[in-house]
């Protein structure tokens, strides 16, 4: 069988998503390949040439992705901090610049003893799980209403002893047991106003209520911090991520609650408005 450069395979693979719109498609490509050659990306380079069933592999993802199916759903994966989760049709994948989020919560808890840590809006665990993995001594509680993304959740969580919830962050009965008694209350929640355009792998691939929350994106926030406020123990924080257009607008929210003090908002990488903190009076 003719073995052909991988090389070659990855630059036709990075011009037919870039013609795609594919918004990273060396990266993508180079994903792809380490994906069906089954080794890790940064080493590529030692597998110079391929089989041609290699080649047709990578064709044949990089045909998906094109139709932008999202690449986390053609791995199989996704990577959050310093765990690595299952997703597919369903649940929501998650998104790099949750790792801000993930870093502060985990700064909040520097110093405390078997904390009491929420993630509301779980999805796929990611964040739960990434919490427990990093702090193996909290009490790691994550919540989820949709059963598509529950059965997901419950497959990452396996035996890492985080603690899932079948549960409606609207319901005022939620988690009650734990009022005035958890450290750290974490959300990445539904925030996109409905009619927002969004790319393809979301509009059509991520779950519509797992990205969109009413005609101001706020519709599921404002539970949010009001389960915080009642969650919390005085000195915990709470921390929710949302669309870089509501920098002023959560903050705010946070701000009606007079048990939460402190309440700031913090920017991604790219300096747009990305989560909002506050802390337990």
């Amino acid at each position: 069988m003719t073995r052909q450069p991988l090389r070659l395979a990855i630059m036709e693979a990075e011009r037919v998503l870039a013609d795609a719109g594919v918004a990273s498609p060396r990266a993508d490509a180079e994903l792809i390949a380490a994906h069906v050659l089954d080794v890790p990306r940064g080493k590529l380079l030692l597998t110079p040439m391929v089989d041609r069933q290699v080649v047709d592999a990578i064709a044949g993802l990089v045909r998906e992705r094109a139709k932008r199916v999202p690449l986390q759903h053609l791995l199989g994966w996704a990577a959050l901090g310093p765990v690595t989760v299952h997703v597919g049709p369903g649940v929501f994948v998650p998104r790099p610049e949750t790792e801000l989020l993930l870093e502060w919560g985990l700064g909040v808890l520097a110093g405390r003893v078997a904390p009491v840590v929420v993630d509301l809006c779980t999805g796929s665990g990611a964040l739960a799980l990434a919490v427990a993995t990093a702090r193996p001594d909290a009490v790691v509680h994550a919540v989820e209403v949709d059963p598509t993304a529950l059965a997901w959740a419950r497959r990452n969580l396996g035996d890492s002893g985080v603690r899932l919830h079948a549960g409606d962050v609207t319901d005022p009965s939620l988690l009650t047991e734990l009022d005035a008694q958890v450290d750290l209350v974490l959300c990445n929640p539904p925030y996109v106003p409905v009619d927002t355009p969004v790319p393809p792998e979301v509009g059509e691939h991520d779950p519509f209520a797992a990205v969109f929350a009413g005609a101001d994106g706020l519709a599921v926030i404002r539970h949010v911090v009001n389960l915080a406020a009642r969650l919390l123990r005085p000195g915990g924080a709470v921390g929710i991520e949302h669309d870089d257009t509501q920098g002023d607008a959560v903050p705010a929210l946070l701000s009606t609650r007079k048990v939460l003090t402190g309440v700031a908002d913090h920017a991604d990488l790219s300096r747009r408005p990305r989560f909002a903190t506050a802390y337990r009076s």
